[in-house]
């Protein structure tokens, strides 16, 4: 093992992130309400440029009256992009009126980390203005040619970067890649068209300490292809993906949950070893296969899952 060591920076559950646009107070209402682990409440992409600024008053009014820590939610809000004449009034407008209620901001197409040290730099000010207490997280997504060009010196930017997500709709279009199917498969490629670019990014994550997110699947009327779409970036180290729809929440959640099979089989992993530790072995064996110390870690990995999700709901159930 390598004496340079990255700990994850900072834990959160984020099996399933549901996408709102900020412009429909009744969908925020009903996100609130969701099995969401994450809510973002997005002032980018899904928000016309006339309804801009009311969509930036509607996510501040539903930071500081929803207790989304309660519901057992983390909530974060996109803002615009560093191009755009919105982006700065949305990190002062936000961060000085609810700047200790929202837990993140999600910066979009993030290209070198010079981006998030221009995000960062504001939050501090307000933060050191106001005087708030609460520290707020940054989350990156990587949805340019440009920005999985540099991901792993993005992945290194330090302060309050949490996660990568892979934004795979503008990513296609920055690669001009011969496709208009957000985050399905390509019949005229051979397999994934995008795993490559997830495990780049997946592996800038774990390789500095961030949590990796999957992104959009477009067709919400086709539950088959969203569920093999996050098994594929679950078998890849991702830690969830976006929901565009209310009806992607449970299967996000679902396929990010270690099984309760795996969880009894990774307690069973950390115990065999321990006896194999007292009696002075380094390996040990269990229903017929060599388990070591790689094994524990793999083992640890779920347990650390199963105990996120287990907070979740207790927070749930006491807040009803």
């Amino acid at each position: 093992m390598s004496h340079t060591l990255h700990p994850l920076r900072k834990q959160r559950l984020q099996r399933s992130e549901l996408a709102v646009p900020a412009s429909n107070p009744t969908m925020i209402d009903k996100a609130a309400e969701s099995a969401a682990d994450f809510v973002f409440l997005d002032l980018e992409d899904a928000v016309a440029p006339p309804e801009k600024i009311q969509a930036r008053k509607n996510a501040i009014q539903a930071l500081n009256d929803i207790d989304w820590a309660a519901r057992g939610k983390t909530v974060s809000v996109r803002i615009n992009g560093l191009d755009t004449q919105y982006m700065y009034r949305d990190v002062v407008d936000v961060m000085e009126q609810a700047g200790d209620r929202v837990h993140t901001l999600l910066v979009p197409k993030v290209g070198v980390p010079a981006d998030l040290y221009m995000v960062e730099a504001m939050i501090n000010q307000v933060e050191q203005a106001g005087g708030l207490q609460t520290r707020v997280g940054i989350e990156a997504l990587i949805e340019t040619a440009l920005g999985m060009a540099n991901v792993e010196a993005i992945a290194q930017f330090g302060g309050r970067l949490e996660a990568l997500h892979f934004g795979v709709a503008d990513y296609a279009a920055s690669m001009r890649a011969r496709t208009v199917n957000i985050g399905g498969l390509n019949p005229d490629y051979p397999g994934d068209q995008w795993h490559a670019s997830i495990t780049r990014m997946v592996i800038a994550c774990r390789a500095y300490g961030l949590r990796p997110i999957d992104g959009p699947f477009g067709d919400f009327s086709d539950p088959d292809g969203y569920v093999a779409a996050a098994r594929r970036a679950a078998a890849l180290g991702c830690e969830g993906k976006w929901a565009i729809h209310p009806s992607q929440i449970g299967m996000a959640n679902d396929v990010f949950s270690p099984p309760e099979t795996e969880i009894a089989k990774a307690r069973r992993i950390i115990a065999e070893l321990k006896a194999a530790e007292a009696e002075g072995r380094g390996a040990a064996s269990l229903d017929g296969k060599m388990i070591d110390a790689a094994s524990e870690k793999m083992a640890r990995n779920l347990i650390d899952a199963a105990n996120a999700i287990a907070t979740k709901s207790t927070k749930v159930v006491a807040a009803e």
